[in-house]
């Protein structure tokens, strides 16, 4: 019998970005924010102290991680007032919904302790990320392609130990009920998406498809991705959008059209408040070099 084995398509959408590691003396704390996506901290010397507005206030030290979820409101700053503290945080996003969804549930917002191997395999992907960037012997391609393997390494981790995590009692952050409403609402999305031809259609659409309010809809799929539906429905439709750009056969005029768009101009408008590139500079990049590189530009995605 011949063997035959399959290969998967991979599409994955890989966004790192505001990563360092930095000593700061005693006093340093920095001002509230939050973001779209997830924040690792990782302590290498001293102790941080975290505060999530409205949760409670966590100190860690040496080995000890926290997964910020996106849209927290927090600060961080030096747990001490004399001696110096070592971090390193990168902020990260990630195409697969249900891993957020299992980070989201189980890891977010609280101290990950060092003799957790969650925490041992983050302190080692942030170490090995700072190490690759500050690696002059590499090229800047090389460089973002060992980062890369660094982190899928750590996600590849996540999948395996999130399966073995023990979260403390009365820490869920959504039910089974709104999970499973969160990804039949995800299912409709990719159902119109993946159309040959994408229809016009609202999340108020999607919702009244489920039977459920716009109101509900959009509270219970943030609490269990992370990210609004609004969002993950454009970042889905800017990836179909660079999958039919990139492909020859079809002109900016047919991709407009399979789109959905209601012009050319508001097509290419809309694909550069996604990527910052127009989509006929886009098609020019894709027709010239087709391999992994680093685009300057940057947009609402990239």
């Amino acid at each position: 019998m011949k063997t035959f084995v399959p290969i998967p398509v991979i599409d994955s959408s890989l966004y790192l970005f505001g990563g360092h590691m930095r000593t700061v003396p005693g006093g340093w704390q920095f001002f509230e924010q939050k973001h779209q996506a997830f924040e690792l901290m990782c302590v290498i010397n001293g102790h941080q102290t975290t505060e999530i507005k409205g949760v409670a206030s966590y100190d860690y030290g040496p080995g000890d991680v926290m997964i910020i979820s996106p849209g927290t409101l927090h600060t961080n700053k030096n747990s001490s007032d004399d001696e110096s503290m070592t971090y390193i945080c990168f902020h990260f996003n990630i195409e697969s919904l249900e891993l957020k969804s299992e980070m989201i549930r189980n890891i977010v917002n609280a101290v990950i302790p060092a003799e957790q191997p969650i925490a041992q395999s983050a302190s080692k992907a942030a170490k090995t990320i700072v190490q690759y960037s500050a690696d002059h012997h590499l090229s800047k391609e090389q460089s973002n392609l060992k980062i890369q393997i660094a982190l899928l390494e750590f996600f590849f981790s996540l999948t395996e130990e999130l399966k073995k995590y023990l979260k403390p009692k009365g820490t869920n952050k959504y039910t089974e009920s709104e999970a499973k409403t969160s990804r039949l609402i995800v299912t409709l999305i990719k159902r119109r998406i993946d159309r040959k031809e994408v229809p016009v259609f609202s999340f108020s659409d999607i919702c009244q498809k489920v039977g459920i309010s716009s109101g509900y809809g959009h509270r219970t799929f943030k609490k269990v991705y992370g990210i609004t539906p609004l969002h993950y429905i454009e970042s889905q439709k800017y990836n179909k959008a660079k999958l039919l750009l990139g492909t020859p056969e079809y002109s900016i005029e047919d991709v407009s059209y399979l789109m959905g768009a209601s012009s050319i101009s508001n097509f290419s408008k809309q694909f550069k408040k996604w990527s910052g590139i127009t989509p006929s500079k886009y098609q020019r990049q894709m027709k010239q070099k087709r391999r992994v590189r680093t685009t300057k530009e940057s947009g609402y995605f990239e």
